[in-house]
């Protein structure tokens, strides 16, 4: 498959991403928990560590162990609403009602490999960090393709924690695989939710801008009605970007690990899997798109 192919593939997951978003509004609640309780935790962090003062100015073990602790808690936050977003994806594919209470319940029975998988995923990001500080290109460089094949091997990594049970040696295994077998849908839909995800808040932006020239001229006034009505728009955007991505990785996840499209997927192409026929085929995937059809982007 080229670029253009994967792109189709990634806009058409999109699409269907968005028809349940449509239907399950609700979703968008865990991208907004998981970025208040993100900006609550650094608040305090960067709050402790202004307070402490030129301690943690210079690089050294006080730094880096901050970096850690950063690195572990937005780690933790994130995948925690995102195991309760895909756990309430699953329901919605199952044609229920997803429940807020529900998935937050279901993240939470998955707490310790969430948090055995944020301990490695901070002490990675720590070394990639002390790698990027070296003054030499070609470990900044290393360091640059080692964090890119670190985000792709670990792209499924929460789905794997969600409905698999794992070890953590199994978590990465697991997720390694299953990208190995999608890698060009799931590079499709990365880049192509990406700039769904861009297009709405440059429009928030200019919806922002456009109520400045509106009511700009009424002062104070006109500047606050522009921050509140830019701002939300930017944020619902953002939402919106990061519930698709939750939603067409579970797609992708459960095709991949199940053979059966999801509900709003039952349509979608999946006979491609890894963008290599002969992958795809040894992998058993395309022939169980082969049995019913192929199905249209």
């Amino acid at each position: 498959m080229g670029i253009f192919t994967r792109l189709k593939i990634g806009f058409g997951m999109a699409r269907r991403s968005l028809r349940v978003l449509r239907a399950h509004p609700k979703l968008l609640t865990f991208p907004l928990l998981g970025a208040l309780s993100g900006l609550a935790f650094f608040l305090t962090l960067f709050g402790s560590l202004f307070a402490t003062g030129p301690i943690f100015q210079e690089p050294g073990p006080a730094l880096y162990a901050a970096l850690f602790v950063a690195y572990l808690a937005e780690t933790f936050v994130a995948s925690f609403f995102t195991a309760a977003l895909i756990a309430a994806t699953r329901t919605a594919f199952q044609g229920d009602e997803p429940s807020i209470r529900g998935a937050l319940a279901t993240a939470w029975q998955h707490k310790w490999p969430l948090f055995a998988w944020s301990v490695v995923a901070a002490t990675v990001g720590v070394i990639i960090k002390g790698i990027e500080g070296e003054d030499n290109l070609v470990a900044q460089i290393a360091a640059a393709v080692f964090a890119v094949a670190w985000s792709l091997m670990t792209y499924f990594i929460v789905p794997v924690i969600v409905f698999r049970d794992p070890s953590v040696r199994e978590m990465f295994t697991e997720s390694a695989r299953t990208f190995k077998e999608t890698w060009g849908e799931s590079i499709g839909a990365m880049g192509a939710i990406d700039v769904v995800s861009f297009v709405l808040v440059l429009g928030g932006g200019l919806l922002g801008g456009a109520t400045y020239l509106v009511l700009g001229g009424l002062g104070t006034a006109g500047l606050v009605a522009t921050v509140v009505v830019g701002g939300t728009a930017i944020l619902l955007a953002f939402l919106i970007g990061k519930t698709l991505s939750g939603i067409a990785k579970t797609a992708l996840y459960l095709y991949a690990t199940e053979d059966t499209a999801p509900e709003y997927f039952e349509d979608m192409d999946f006979g491609g899997l890894g963008g290599d026929d002969s992958t795809a085929s040894s992998s058993g995937l395309t022939g169980a798109m082969g049995s019913s059809g192929r199905g249209r982007i």
